[in-house]
């Protein structure tokens, strides 16, 4: 099996791709031939510095082709990256530092060692030896190690081979129906599995990758999608939110120019799924589920007209969901018998780094399980209804928050929402709602939002407690923190 490393060896020794670019930031533009110039040159530096394979190196990212690069030339030199957030702190960096006794720290602005301190290979030579004695990793070596940011505690190192990475690359182009002239807007973070594997996946296909910092600066997002021509954007429901908010309509003006776009990392807002299929009719719309443990593993086209409330799709190529009961024990599951989900592939993570006892606790026969309860129906569509501590067990009936905060959205005045379960006498749990209200406006009336969803949800899912906050918690991926709310 080939490795993304070895991809980009042959995408640069090859006419029809060497000058195709293969990364593109807002400062620098470069070709497969140059990208796979520059990793050599990157890694022989390291070499000559001492660093050997499997040692690990710190980076942090800077949204832009030198992280992606340097991450690439660590591989290349034979040692494990270990990609820090561009905002992390020195209480993080010292953490992961010692966890993994990194022999180097790059840091492109606050240095210890710069990637432009680095040898540069003095030729443009166009002969490229795509071997020319460079370190080919192999399927199973480690590729990188990923730590979750988490919110409470110490966070996991996720472990992931190069064999992982092809097996994602493979979801994620079949997945998408990913054309061999794609080019990808990216604003994700590539520090985190989502940008960054989508980013892969390009490379993976010998396409290009288009790094912007976000989507806060929108006029040069519109620009670069125009100069470069862009035919797909990888986003959280976050930033789309982002978008619609500084530009409105605008990203309809691409709608003749769009292949898809991709979605993930947290559920999208059902009046901006629907605002965004009327925007753009004939682009394909996709939602992923999956984790940094588990990757992309199950892909839903939502521009398709069918309702399906809580589906989130099929399974992805290298993909396979089961279901568990408590013990891991697999069990039939339905609509009226969810359970908890599990997943198998090539994608899954190899382990936790260094945790033995938790990598036991995640993973049983090649499967990660989460708390997550769901079950799929006879055409094969997988269903998600939430975490178990965020399902509601009204009187043994499951019942998803997500689905109540979706109508409470809709209630006048409401700018977000979140329900968490508290506990009842009589029915065991009941749905509390939290909202958050627009700037400025101050007609909010909890007794009409609780008429207004009265008429939309079953009269198990009306929220028996509302109350309202300034702010709904969520994390930097858009996903609400639930666990902050419940015992308020």
């Amino acid at each position: 099996m080939k490795t993304v490393i070895e991809y980009i060896a042959k995408y640069a020794a090859d006419d029809k791709y060497r000058g195709r670019m293969a990364l593109v930031d807002a400062n620098e533009e470069l070709t497969y031939a140059m990208l796979w110039r520059r990793m050599r040159g990157y890694a022989q530096n390291l070499v000559d510095k001492g660093v050997k394979k499997g040692d690990y190196i710190l980076i942090r990212c800077t949204q832009d082709a030198a992280f992606l690069t340097a991450m690439l030339a660590v591989q290349c030199a034979g040692a494990i990256p270990v990609p820090l957030e561009k905002d992390a702190g020195p209480m993080r960096i010292k953490e992961i530092s010692e966890d993994t006794k990194a022999v180097l720290y790059i840091d492109n602005k606050e240095t210890q060692v710069s990637m432009d301190q680095f040898r540069m290979p003095g030729t443009e030579d166009d002969n490229i030896s795509v071997y020319d004695n460079m370190f080919f990793p192999k399927a199973d070596d480690i590729s990188e190690v990923l730590f979750s940011t988490g919110t409470t505690g110490k966070s996991k190192g996720i472990v992931i081979t190069f064999k992982n990475n092809i097996a994602l690359a493979e979801n994620i182009t079949e997945g998408v129906k990913m054309s061999r002239d794609n080019v990808e807007l990216i604003p994700m973070p590539l520090s985190h599995s989502h940008g960054y594997r989508r980013s892969l996946a390009n490379l993976y296909f010998g396409n290009t990758v288009i790094i912007i910092g976000g989507v806060m600066a929108v006029k040069q997002m519109f620009n670069m999608m125009e100069k470069y021509r862009v035919t797909a954007i990888d986003l959280a429901p976050t930033l789309l939110a982002i978008i619609f908010k500084l530009s409105k309509d605008k990203i309809g003006d691409y709608k003749d120019q769009l292949d898809y776009i991709q979605l993930g990392s947290a559920p999208l807002v059902e009046e901006d799924k629907q605002h965004l299929k009327k925007l753009l009719p004939d682009t394909r719309l996709y939602n992923f589920y999956g984790s940094t443990e588990a990757g992309c593993s199950c892909i839903l086209d939502f521009q398709d007209e069918t309702i399906r409330p809580h589906c989130i799709g099929r399974a992805t190529k290298n993909a396979e969901f089961i279901f568990a009961d408590e013990n891991k024990n697999r069990v039939e599951a339905d609509k009226d018998h969810p359970a908890f989900i599990a997943t198998g592939g090539a994608q899954n993570m190899k382990e936790y780094f260094n945790a033995p006892d938790l990598t036991a606790q995640a993973v049983k026969d090649g499967y990660i399980y989460t708390s997550d309860l769901g079950y799929i129906d006879s055409e094969g569509y997988i269903y998600c209804l939430g975490r178990q501590d965020d399902v509601i067990n009204f009187a043994g009936v499951k019942i998803s928050p997500d689905e109540i905060e979706t109508e409470a959205v809709k209630c006048e005045g409401v700018k977000d929402a979140a329900c968490v379960p508290v506990a009842d006498k009589t029915y065991g749990q009941v749905p509390k709602l939290f909202v958050s209200i627009e700037e400025g406006y101050e007609g909010f009336s909890g007794k009409n939002c609780l008429d207004m969803l009265k008429k939309v949800l079953d009269a198990n899912k009306v929220p028996k407690y509302i109350e309202i906050i300034d702010e709904i918690p969520r994390t930097s991926n858009g996903k609400i923190q639930r666990k902050k709310l419940i015992g308020i």
